[in-house]
Parts: C-alpha cells; structure tokens; sequence
C-alpha cells in the first residue's frame, strides 16, 4: 500500500517533516483531544435516578418554566461552542469540514488549559450548498440560521476560521439574534493581541497612539477588526492595504469602503506608498511581502508586527536590518510572538462568569490594557506577555464584565 502525502495546502508543514508525522502520530493515538467527563458519578440506581430518569425530569420541567435559570442547572452556563465552517483554516485555506475538525478539538483545548473553560468543537459542512450553486448569501444564512438553532445548549459562541468577507455579516446577525456571548476570533481576538502589543511598543519607541501612521498589510478579517479596534483605541492615522494595492472607497465590498475612511491622509497606491514616513506596520496577510528596502522608507524606530503563519511577511532579522526597533510575529520561536491565545480564553472565562452577553469594544480595549500591563518594563524584545503566562486569562476574564 502506497504510502499516504501527509503535505498541506500553501503555508503547512511539507510532506514527511518530523513535526508534520509527529502530530499526525499523536493525534492518530488520541483520537481526538477532547474528552467528555460525567461531573457526578453514576453509580448505582439511586445516581442513576438523579441524573437521569425519573429525577431529571423535575429538572426539566423546572428549567422549561424558567429558561432565564438553564445556565445554573445545565451545561449551559459553562459551555463554549467553537463553531467554524473550514473555509479559512490557519493557512490551508478553504478544505472543510472535517480538516478544521483537529483545529477546533486544538481550540477547545486550549480554553479548558488556560482558563478552565468547556467548549466543543463543531464543523459545519457547507458542501450541499456549493453542489447545487448556492448563492454566497445562502450559505451564509444557512450556517447563520444552524448556530442560532443550535445556541441554546450553549452560554457562548466562539466562531473562527469563516473566511472574509461573509464572516462579518455572519458574526452580526448571530450576535443580533441571541443573548450570549458571540465572537469571531480570527477578527476579535487578533484585535485585542495586536492592541496590547502596540500599547507597549509605542511606549517602547516613545510614540504615541494618536499620532502614530500605521499601515496594516491585509483587509480580512484580522486586518479589519485590528484597524477598527486601533480606531476605538485612539489611532487616528490608518491605512490599509490588499492585494490591489491601498483600500480606497470605490471598492466593492462594503468593510473595505468602511475601512477606507480611517485613511486621513489620502494616501494612494500600493505597500511602498504607505510605508513612507510610516511608523507602524501590521502584517497579517502572506509570507514574503514586505522588504528590507521597504522598512527603510518607514519613519524611525519603526514597529512590525509581521503575523503571517507560519512564514511572516517579513523574518525579524531582516525587518531589524531595514531599521525597525521593534519585531512581533506570530511564531514562538522569535521575541514578541501575538498568539490569540493571550485573549480568548478570558474573553469568554470573564463573558461567562460576569453573564455578559454582547463582547462590546470598550471591552476589548479593557482586554487589550489588561494584557500590556502585565509587562511591568516593556523593552524592544518584550512587549507582549508569553502565552503560556497564566495571569493574562486572569487579567482579561476580571475586565469583561
């Protein structure tokens, strides 16, 4: 029998790369990373009365009188669902389904380890829709109409790996619909990490938010929350840029006409245009964009925030070569990484415990501070919290509320 490729679509590990064979050995072993636990044990008839039949029938006649108390007698009051569609996963791009399956197992993981929330993963399959040429417009209803059904067993919605543009429009009308917790991380939770990030960078390179130009290197769903949140937070110089070049206001798609007006300088063109005199650049696009010779032409002690996995727009020893003072990425391996991770999990730990029901921006921005103050002296190679630092879901979960 031939042996099977293991490669991934653009940006993953190649085919028979030891971290590649070693995942696939250890997820092959688990089968799965997510466990379902009884919190009372059954065991015997009279457990067994209780928590199932004939006991638990008085629960649900009680809950079904009072369905504002279900999150104090069910799951629901400390389950997460982790809800994706396949069609941006990581950097493999649109494969399903099932391939963002061991992503979202990986997610709900991570709640449980670092803020001890319970979350399950669920994939939606699209492909019936694509088979019969559904519109765009209905696929979107049809994953936003299969959430809200679903919503009740659950006290929050995190949603992630739903390509842009339909993302946005997905994210609003189930948080419009429902009374919990709803959040795009891909968007949000990027947002809140870039923020904390920048907050003690600029200190770093003694800027200020307000004055400072940023340029941000991808209009998705990362690039787009990130821009607004800045917004919020005081940013008032914002230019951003996508394949075509600088998003203008004659683009089609509406979150780039929007995004068009944090540009207050009217600057026109493509990535060397926007760089110029530039004091900030926040990739979150593709590998290999951005030059040495392009940081040049950014004003001194230049930040970069170079987020693309796992091949950044630029590798930090050639940003640092172009004059920036201060390098992030998404990758462990090098100082400053902006991992989600640092916010997600007490986004929903706070939504949780605090009964938030909408995750508002003036919330975000209180994440965002919570999570830079945890570097006491922030320097060039240390401006953001490790992500295995366990105060940060402590620090975020005491903010939402």
């Amino acid at each position: 029998m031939a042996k099977k490729d293991v490669s991934s679509a653009k940006g993953g590990p190649p085919s028979g790369g030891k971290l590649a064979q070693t995942a696939l050995a250890l997820h092959k072993k688990l089968g799965g990373k997510i466990r379902i636990m009884p919190a009372a044990p059954v065991r015997n008839r009279a457990d067994l009365s209780l928590v199932y039949t004939p006991g638990v029938a008085a629960v649900s006649s009680y809950v079904a009188k009072y369905p504002q108390e279900a999150r104090d007698y069910t799951i629901k009051g400390r389950m997460v669902a982790v809800i994706s569609d396949g069609s941006a996963v990581l950097g493999l791009g649109n494969i399903g389904a099932l391939g963002a399956l061991p992503v979202m197992e990986g997610k709900c993981a991570l709640f449980k380890t670092f803020a001890g929330v319970d979350a399950f993963p669920i994939v939606l399959d699209t492909t019936p829709l694509k088979l019969r040429s559904a519109s765009t417009q209905e696929e979107i209803d049809f994953i936003v109409q299969t959430v809200i059904a679903i919503a009740p067993a659950f006290g929050g919605i995190n949603l992630e790996d739903i390509g842009a543009p339909k993302c946005f429009e997905i994210e609003k009308r189930i948080s419009d619909a429902l009374d919990i917790p709803v959040m795009h991380d891909d968007q949000h939770g990027t947002a809140i990490v870039v923020l904390a990030g920048m907050i003690n960078a600029l200190k770093v390179v003694g800027k200020k938010m307000s004055s400072a130009k940023f340029v941000i290197l991808g209009a998705g769903a990362a690039g787009t929350a990130t821009a607004k949140l800045l917004h919020v937070a005081g940013a008032k110089n914002i230019v951003v840029l996508d394949s075509k070049g600088i998003v203008d206001s004659k683009r089609p798609e509406p979150h780039k006409r929007e995004l068009a007006k944090f540009n207050t300088r009217n600057v026109r063109g493509g990535l060397r245009e926007a760089l110029t005199g530039a004091d900030v650049l926040l990739g979150v696009s593709g590998p290999n964009l951005v030059k040495a010779e392009d940081i040049r032409l950014m004003a001194k002690k230049a930040i970069v925030f170079a987020m693309a996995n796992p091949t950044p727009e630029i590798m930090p020893d050639e940003a640092k070569r172009g004059g920036a003072m201060v390098v992030g990425t998404g990758r462990s391996d090098f100082p400053n990484q902006i991992n989600n991770s640092l916010a997600f999990p007490g986004i929903f730990r706070g939504a949780l415990d605090h009964g938030v029901t909408k995750i508002t921006d003036e919330m975000k921005v209180k994440a965002a501070k919570a999570i830079a103050a945890l570097v006491k002296k922030p320097t060039a190679n240390y401006v953001i919290p490790d992500m295995f630092d366990r105060r940060a879901p402590l620090a975020v979960a005491k903010v939402i509320r």
